[in-house]
């Protein structure tokens, strides 16, 4: 273990043409583990490969002499901040579907992992609707038999999910709900009270019904964030390079506030305008000036794209910016209009959830 900390100092330099203001805590050993706590290294890479962005035992493998003669030297010197991620996503709840558990839950276990999170499994049944005409007997039998075989399977993937939970270490619970389709969002609300994070997996973002049962419930009837990732590759909750799609309403700086501790580990942050104009009421006279302003002060390194939609609409366009400037994390607002009008006409929700090929941190 760490001996005492014997000198704390707070330094600004230059860091790859980026000022960067951080706390340079020097340890009297070489080689330690600090829980929660930050990374020290010279080059970015030897920080990332000793101490991953989302571990809670953080190494740095730097010794005083190395840091002092970077900071005299005015090299670049990178920190990681291993802590402020660990402790801002302790709990993640995944509501998977009982249909398609193994690629999500193994998602999910991957993800809270990273962050030695606590995993809520929310394995989810939705009930077949009643039938409705005039068979009979014959049909209520089979409908009452197709209900029975539905929770019978859900008992199993449930116990299935447990099997899985045990061998992975994490602390975690299991828990399943057999839910009329209206009312699986409240069923999901009601467990992501409790949760700083709720992750939809691929199998279920692939599900439409499924998918916006989740987000009905969990995004906007509790205060938890959604990520939604589509990829078959795990969600990672330390991305080198974040789009943010920002139009300076409420729902966009909510989730840019809520994905902080994401935004100030990343190397590269885009904030990114589709069509904007300044205005003195909403986005100032230089769109973007202000939450590139705002997310400095936090330590992000931010760059500010303007673009023009050229009729190709805002979805379009921020997929095709995304996969330009290399983004493995989107950070957007959720349903800009009511949710009547999204449900009806579409919009850029809608169509990102559709179209989605990266991962997407969700606030509203």
């Amino acid at each position: 273990m760490a001996q005492t900390i014997v000198n704390a100092a707070r330094e600004t330099i230059i860091a790859r043409n980026i000022m960067v203001s951080f706390q340079l805590i020097l340890m009297s050993e070489k080689r330690f583990h600090l829980p929660a706590a930050v990374c020290i290294a010279l080059d970015q890479s030897v920080a990332m490969a000793i101490c991953p962005v989302a571990s809670a035992n953080c190494k740095i493998d730097i010794d005083q002499g190395e840091i002092q003669q970077g900071l005299h030297d005015r090299q670049p010197i990178w920190m990681l901040e291993c802590g402020d991620m660990a402790m801002r996503y302790k709990t993640i709840l995944a509501p998977v579907g009982v249909n398609h558990l193994e690629e999500d839950l193994r998602q999910a276990i991957a993800l809270s992992e990273t962050v030695e999170a606590h995993l809520s499994i929310l394995v989810v049944a939705m009930a077949a609707p009643p039938p409705i005409g005039g068979f009979g007997e014959v049909v209520s039998a089979a409908w009452l038999e197709e209900r029975e075989g539905d929770i019978s399977k859900l008992v199993g993937q449930a116990e299935v999910a447990k099997d899985s939970l045990k061998r992975s270490g994490l602390s975690y619970d299991v828990q399943d709900v057999y839910a009329e389709y209206a009312w699986a969002g409240e069923d999901i609300a009601q467990r992501a009270l409790y949760a700083d994070l709720v992750l939809i997996g691929p199998k279920a973002a692939a599900d439409p019904q499924f998918a916006k049962r989740i987000m009905d419930g969990a995004l906007f009837q509790s205060p938890a964030p959604l990520l939604v990732n589509p990829a078959d590759r795990a969600a990672t909750l330390a991305p080198q390079s974040v789009l943010i799609a920002w139009n300076s309403r409420m729902e966009a700086a909510h989730a840019v506030q809520q994905a902080l501790p994401l935004l100030r580990a990343a190397r590269e942050v885009h904030v990114t305008m589709i069509d904007p104009v300044g205005t003195a009421i909403s986005s100032g006279e230089e769109p973007g000036a202000d939450i590139a302003a705002y997310l400095a002060r936090h330590g992000v390194s931010v760059v500010v794209d303007a673009l023009p939609s050229e009729g190709r609409g805002v979805a379009t366009m921020l997929h095709q910016h995304a996969t330009d400037v290399g983004a493995d994390l989107m950070v957007m607002g959720a349903y800009g209009h009511s949710r009547l009008r999204e449900f009806i006409f579409g919009g850029v929700t809608r169509s990102m959830l559709e179209t989605a090929k990266l991962p997407i941190f969700w606030g509203h």
